[in-house]
């Protein structure tokens, strides 16, 4: 069987290295954490990013600018809106969080996602 991919097709499950971050700005409510970013996919002239992110728990201060379709493939998350009204979600869940949140994105466990940004 042939390894070889479609032209245009990136596969997530490639040995790319991770990008590690440390996350210490003003957003962050509580501790800094450290991130991973596997980034498979970049389009700079469309402002899209696509991925596998993780990160451990944390909890931050949201006001995005941004499109941001995510799956859950471990962990679970909280996102709060200003209004206070909130939801979790956790393995197998998909959401978008679109531009115009303003709230908080807590990681309630270490928590493992696909992203597809946009914009």
């Amino acid at each position: 069987m042939s390894t070889a991919l479609p032209r245009h097709v990136i596969d997530f499950a490639s040995d790319l290295e991770p990008r590690e971050t440390e996350i210490n700005d003003p957003a962050v409510v509580d501790a800094p954490y450290r991130s991973k970013s596997w980034r498979h996919f970049v389009q700079p002239g469309k402002n899209a990013v696509a991925g596998i992110w993780e990160a451990g728990p944390h909890r931050e201060r949201c006001q995005c600018d941004y499109d941001e379709l995510c799956h859950i493939l471990e962990g679970s998350v909280r996102l709060t809106d200003a209004e206070g009204v909130a939801r979790t979600f956790g393995p197998g869940d998909s959401f978008v969080v679109a531009s115009g949140f303003n709230g908080t994105w807590e990681n309630l466990t270490t928590v493992r996602k696909v992203y597809f940004i946009l914009g």
